[in-house]
């Protein structure tokens, strides 16, 4: 597997390459006969890739896999989040892939199953568990095949299936991953009675809930406003009401809990901007819970089509950023003024605007250039 790339002096050239342009050496040949450039330069992607996602890995003796996997890793930030919620006495993992999320929600269970049906992966998964000091069963099955064989019960089952087609194409619905959920949904729920699956972030929230009838919880989980994951928890026990959780990590915002469907029955108060203007972060945008958070927050809505809020009063608990802004006037915009430009339900974008004004981009003032029910407006940070 890897012992041979934990020769001292590869892991020493390895380190000593961190920061080389990765083309310019895979061109060139190796110095150690037992390795191959381009296993040098998988285990330097693997640390760059780790320093940013997964720091915890960076110690020796760690082996790195290609760099599909890295990519289709979750990161530490987000395992960590999921793992603070699970816990139990046996955990498993159906689609180990390079072993993050098993990593983190195992820390609360006794008895730890990985199951991987690429080998060589595995191997490393193993290797990597055994240097980190724990212990696990590693089994490199087909999951489909362990189940159908299996007779453990599981305190709770833990997926991320593959999203991608034999073409290498996106897919999203639940029918077309694999392992496809809606053929092992039934037989997941007769060995655990929790079963916690990680989704694309693109998933759409209404087709979910209507295709899986046991789903209890669902999370929207973002990484500094950018969705990483829809995590989805199933229970074979009659649960009536489905809790959905907005948690956008390192934001320093707080998280947003609702039931779904509360947004079907509530309805949005309009003004025009008073002294605080709100913009939801994007797990709320993606929850589409506009009405809701007008009515739980007491911000009103500027229109319909623009999910942008405000009141008169500041909302600390608000999730998402919060603005003390000013109406203007375009004509009191200054050329070459230096502005952030947010544009919402606005006929130019933000590049045709600091065009269309002669703005530079940054600093620490915004214009937002938006609709409120009289019409397009331009708001000043103050």
């Amino acid at each position: 597997m890897g012992n041979k790339l934990l020769n001292k002096d590869i892991q020493a050239y390895v380190n000593a390459n961190l920061k080389t342009d990765l083309h310019s050496l895979l061109l060139k040949k190796s110095p150690f006969s037992e390795v191959s450039m381009h296993e040098i330069v998988q285990q330097i992607k693997g640390k760059q890739v780790a320093e940013k996602k997964f720091p915890f890995l960076l110690q020796d003796g760690i082996v790195f896999p290609p760099q599909l996997n890295l990519e289709q890793s979750s990161s530490e930030k987000t395992a960590l989040y999921k793992s603070e919620i699970l816990q139990g006495k046996k955990f498993i993992d159906l689609t180990s892939g390079f072993g993050i999320d098993a990593w983190y929600l195992s820390q609360n269970f006794e008895d730890i199953t990985l199951i991987e049906q690429n080998a060589e992966l595995l191997e490393i998964v193993e290797h990597n568990w055994g240097v980190l000091g724990k212990k696990a069963r590693f089994i490199n099955r087909r999951l489909e095949d362990f189940l159908e064989e299996n007779q453990e019960i599981f305190d709770v089952i833990y997926l991320d299936p593959a999203r991608r087609d034999q073409n290498k194409n996106k897919v999203f619905l639940l029918e077309d991953l694999s392992p496809n959920i809606l053929e092992i949904k039934e037989k997941l729920l007769s060995i655990s009675n929790q079963v916690v699956i990680k989704l694309s972030p693109l998933i759409d929230l209404k087709y979910l809930v209507s295709v899986l009838p046991n789903i209890f919880r669902i999370d929207i989980i973002a990484l500094k406003n950018d969705v990483k994951e829809v995590v989805v928890f199933l229970s074979n026990k009659n649960i009536p009401e489905i809790t959905c959780n907005c948690v956008n990590l390192e934001s320093g915002e707080p998280s947003f809990t609702f039931k779904f469907g509360e947004e079907e029955g509530v309805h949005s108060e309009y003004a025009e901007p008073e002294k605080f203007i709100y913009i939801p972060n994007n797990t709320i945008l993606k929850a589409g819970v506009f009405n809701l958070i007008s009515e739980k927050f007491s911000v009103k809505k500027l229109h319909p089509n623009t999910h942008l809020y405000t009141s008169a009063e500041k909302k600390t608990d608000f999730p998402g950023r919060c603005f003390e802004m000013e109406m203007i006037d375009s004509k009191n915009i200054k050329k070459k003024t230096q502005f952030n430009i947010i544009s919402k339900n606005y006929p130019l974008k933000p590049e045709e605007i600091k065009k269309k004004y002669g703005l530079k981009d940054g600093g620490e003032q915004y214009l937002i250039f938006t609709q409120s029910k009289k019409g397009k407006i331009i708001l000043k940070s103050v």
